[in-house]
């Protein structure tokens, strides 16, 4: 396990609630080579006193140098914490998927918002349809195996794509590799409601065709 020991001082934005650690905010980093040079590799966060933070996802190619997964001492991060979040991300859109025009793009996990910070995934066409998913940072990236099969669980879609903002994941430096993660990949071309317009879109890329 990673140990993130910030500044002295620079907790205060932690506390407040700030989801992000940036380079400039850490004293020191510990734990194996390995572990210091892997995008979204678990570490605990403590203050210069060694006292408890947080735990977050590392990442040293990254600016953000820090991702908060939890507050809590007695929360890991593991499958069942993914699960949990999925999941509830899931419930609390629960009224807006199912009221959605089948032909909308419909948000369903906002990173940070949601605890899986980095990570945002949009639903088209329902159970029947497709999940559009974009790992926008190293934690997320690292448990994308397990944040897909709790995905699949938690909406009964078995279509999930990756989608690759080229910007973000370079600057996370993480491979940008766009793909079907399970089921069938998104057609070329698909309608999507846009407000009171229905405009041809790929989806998985979010282009939207000339009329």
């Amino acid at each position: 396990m990673l140990i993130i020991t910030i500044k002295q001082g620079k907790e205060k934005g932690l506390l407040a609630g700030d989801p992000w650690i940036y380079v400039s905010a850490i004293e020191k980093v510990d734990g194996k080579p390995q572990e210091r040079n892997k995008p979204g590799a678990t570490a605990i966060v403590q203050t210069s006193s060694r006292q408890f933070l947080a735990r977050a996802a590392y990442n040293a190619k990254s600016q953000v140098a820090a991702r908060i997964w939890t507050l809590r001492e007695d929360e890991p991060v593991d499958h069942a914490l993914i699960k949990r979040r999925v999941q509830a991300a899931v419930q609390r859109r629960e009224a807006a998927l199912r009221d959605a025009d089948p032909q909308a793009l419909v948000l369903l996990i906002d990173g940070d918002k949601d605890g899986l910070p980095g990570l945002l995934v949009h639903s088209y066409g329902g159970a029947d349809g497709y999940l559009v998913c974009q790992f926008n940072a190293g934690g997320v990236d690292l448990w994308k195996v397990a944040i897909v099969q709790a995905l699949i669980k938690a909406t009964g879609c078995n279509n999930v794509y990756e989608r690759c903002d080229q910007l973000l994941r370079k600057g996370e430096g993480l491979a940008i590799f766009p793909r079907a993660l399970a089921g069938d990949e998104p057609p070329q071309r698909l309608m999507v409601r846009d407000g009171g317009k229905l405009l041809p879109m790929d989806i998985r890329t979010g282009f939207t065709y000339p009329r």
